[in-house]
Parts: C-alpha cells; structure tokens; sequence
C-alpha cells in the first residue's frame, strides 16, 4: 500500500528526488555542446527551441509520472498495453533505442572525455583514456542498484552545472526585450556566412535547431527513465514496487475510494517534482545558450571537433578570465559526467524492460541481473566509441539528439494519453479512478506535444538527417 504522502510545501521538498536524476541526466551535451554552439551560430532569436521543447517534453514526462504513481509500473508496461503494443509498439521501441541508446551514451563518454581532457590533461590519449575512466565508474555506481546514492551524486553535479553556468551567463545577459523576442517571437535566423565559413557541415538553420529541441528536456528514453525514477523513490502505488515489475492488477482492480484518497496527494508530489526539473531545466539550457550568444558569437567562434572544450576555455578565459573558463568548463564536465550517470542508469533497464516483453523466458531473470547485462552492452560500446569516434563529439552528440530527442516523441506522446486516460481507467476500481483520474489539460499537453513534434519529425528531421549523412 502507498506510504503516507507529506504534509506542506517543506515536506514536499524533502521527498523531492527523481527530478534531480532527471534533470541532472538531461542536462548534458545537449545543453553544453549544442545550446552554446546553437547560441554562438544563431544568437538568442532561438530561446524558444529551448523554453518550447522542455515545457512540450515536461507534459510527456509528468502524465507518465502520473501514470506510475496511480499504477506502480513504468511507461514500457504502458506501451505495452497499447492495442497489441507488445507485438508492434515494443518491438519498435526496442530496435529503436538500441541504436539511439548506443549512440547518445557513446556520444556522452567522447563529449565527457574531452571537457575532461580540458581541465586535467592526460597526454596522447587523454580523451581516450578520460572517456574509460567516466564509463567504469559510471558502470560501478548505477551497477549498484542505490536509488539514494544516485540521487546524491546527482544532486550535486546539478548544483555544481548550475552555479557555472549562471556565473557566465549572468555576465553576458542581453536585454530584456531581446529576452522577451527569442522566447516568444519564434525567430528561424538565417545562418551567417561566418558560421557557414567557420563550420562547412552547417547546411540549414534546422540543422542546429533540430538537436537543440531534440535533447531539450531530454529525449524519448529520458521520460521513460522518469517513470523508473519514481518507482524507485516510492511515490503513491510505486511503493514497495521495483522496476521491472507489471502492476499488481488484482490490487488495483479492488483499491477503495479511502486508499485512492492516500495516494492522490503524490500526483500533487509528482507535479512539483517535474515542475523542478521543467524549471532547473529551462534555466540551465538557456543559460548555456546566452553563454555562447554573448561570449562565442561576437568572437564569431562556432565551437566544433574534439577541440571543442578548449575552445571555449580559451574564449572564456580572454572574457572574464581563468575563474569564469575554469568554472564554465567544470560546468559542462559535471553535465556529461551527470548525465552519463543517467543514461547507463536508464538506458539498460529501458531495454530489458521491452526485452522482458518480447521474450518472457528472460522476464523471469531477476530484475537486476537484466539490468545488468545490458549495461555490460553499453560498457563494451562505449570503449569501442571513444577508442574509434573519440574526434568529433558535436557530430556524435547531434545524431544522438535527433534519433533520441525527435523521432520516436510524437508516438510517445499518443501512447502515454492511452495509458493515462484508457489503461489506468481500466486497472483501476471504479471509486480510485474518481479519485486518481487525469485532468483536461494532461490530455490537452499531450495533443500539442503530440502534433509539434510530428510536425517537425514529418517536414524537418528527414532534410537535416540528409544532410547529416553528406547528401
């Protein structure tokens, strides 16, 4: 049964936890690499990408949220109760985010590895070597299965991303009305000469754009591994329930309108909780990108190659001296390294969740031994990656954006509606459903998630990832 929620603002506070995983995950290469290289390209006409795609995301993450806490399983088990989802809708999420989960995680190690080399170099091999150091530990500590160990490691890279991001930015804000444009005015700015002459792979303004939106917020996998942030901090009917584990149906189908009523003040947890995150995110992301609008851009510096890190240690220390590069460049080594941490957490138990549907002997593993090894796959690629491809992390960490942040978000969005209004209609008793149904406005963000992202997936992606493969 649902543990007692807490009472007031402060007790709501202290129970506050997966959306510092959450954030602290989706705060990364998209934020570091790409908002600051975005910024420095196109200047702050942009900050809609970033305000826009983390409030849409924020709506798919928060109702998956909810459908957890009222169900006590992960969105995969969702998917899977879609019309014949195990049989079409897994299958596709499975194959999918192999490839996206591989690429994005190899991604992060390279792009960890060369803010690393930034700060302590380690000779001929530094990236190399830096981005084996980050995979190992980052497999010991999501290997050990601590809920509380994660969220205390990442709580602490989030306040450390956040103090050096604003320390730069608060030095290079623009003015309010330009602000108020790049937010609201939905500016698409021509690409400069300069920026075309300084990096030849930028054919469009989409091209920069695109990976911007994609990785705001994080992509598909990362409202996924929300749900799994929210089983393992216990809120509502996800107590005393583990990742890996369907809902205990027979339990749902009697709970009493009473029991209902002790589980609905977590959705009002869980709204804060992403709330937080939507906040931390938005603030952060946009931060990066005034970073490169108001520092990269009058230098007409486009940051690229694996020399990227250092190039903007060294642009930031003739700006605001070694003080504002160092903390800029530990900034941005606590994102990778934060969201590594993340994506190792997550994208292993994404996989064997649709993995346990498609092939039930393996469900019948214990749930960290699944884990497991599937995070021996991402171990072994990682190396391979960073040994092979360890050159160009803007490329790698923009492929990683669109395959991960775009492709697969508008079905996400369809299926997390048809879990939230149809699924948990029927797991639920009559009375509990009274009591723990979704409001309006959950379908109401769902449907513009839904049609902003098909949109850009139908007329925007297939152009940028011509481009991308040299067409």
């Amino acid at each position: 049964m649902a543990r007692k929620a807490p009472v007031g603002l402060w007790g709501v506070v202290l129970v506050l936890g997966p959306s510092l995983i959450w954030c602290g995950e989706y705060i990364g290469s998209g934020e570091v690499i790409i908002a600051t290289r975005t910024g420095a390209a196109l200047g702050t006409a942009v900050l809609w990408a970033v305000v826009f795609g983390i409030a849409l995301k924020y709506w798919i993450g928060l109702c998956g949220a909810r459908y957890t806490v009222a169900t006590g399983e992960g969105m995969v088990d969702c998917f899977a109760r879609a019309p014949a989802g195990r049989y079409w809708l897994v299958p596709i999420v499975f194959v999918g985010q192999v490839f996206a989960g591989i690429a994005s995680v190899g991604a992060l190690a390279v792009a960890a590895a060369t803010f690393l080399s930034a700060l302590i170099h380690l000779g001929e091999h530094s990236t190399l070597i830096w981005g084996s150091i980050v995979t190992v530990l980052a497999c010991i500590v999501v290997g050990s299965g601590r809920f509380s160990l994660l969220k205390t490691i990442m709580g602490l890279l989030v306040l450390v991303i956040v103090i050096g991001v604003l320390y730069v930015a608060l030095h290079t804000l623009p003015t309010v009305r330009d602000l108020v444009v790049g937010t609201f005015g939905f500016g698409v700015p021509e690409v400069p000469d300069w920026v075309r002459a300084a990096d030849p792979d930028v054919r469009s303004v989409w091209s920069e754009v695109l990976p911007l939106l994609g990785w705001a917020a994080g992509g598909f996998a990362s409202q996924v591994w929300y749900t799994y942030w929210v089983l393992g901090a216990g809120y509502g009917m996800a107590a005393d329930r583990k990742w890996g584990m369907a809902a205990d149906e027979p339990r749902l189908a009697t709970l009493s309108a009473e029991e209902a009523q002790e589980v609905r003040p977590w959705l009002r947890v869980v709204a804060w909780d992403a709330t937080f995150a939507l906040v931390i995110g938005v603030v952060v992301t946009a931060a990066f990108l005034v970073a490169g609008a108001g520092i990269l851009r009058p230098a007409q510096s486009v940051p690229k190659g694996s020399q990227v890190a250092f190039e903007l240690s060294r642009l930031f220390s003739e700006r605001w001296g070694q003080a504002g590069a160092t903390l800029f460049v530990l900034a941005g080594s606590a994102a990778m390294v934060s969201t590594q941490l993340g994506q190792l957490a997550g994208w292993p138990r994404l996989l064997a969740d649709c993995f346990r549907h498609l092939c039930p002997p393996f469900g019948r593993m214990a749930p960290m031994r699944r884990f497991r090894l599937f995070l021996v796959l991402f171990l072994v690629t990682n190396l391979v990656i960073c040994y092979f491809f360890g050159t160009n992390p803007v490329t790698l960490v923009k492929m990683g954006a669109i395959f991960d942040g775009l492709l697969l978000v508008p079905l996400q969005a369809l299926a997390v509606a048809w879990g939230l209004f149809v699924v948990q209609k029927r797991l639920l008793s009559a009375e509990a459903w009274a009591v723990l149904k979704p409001r309006w406005y959950h379908a109401a963000g769902l449907v513009v998630a839904f049609a902003v992202f098909a949109y850009f997936c139908v007329f925007q992606v297939p152009a940028v990832i011509h481009q991308m493969f040299g067409g």
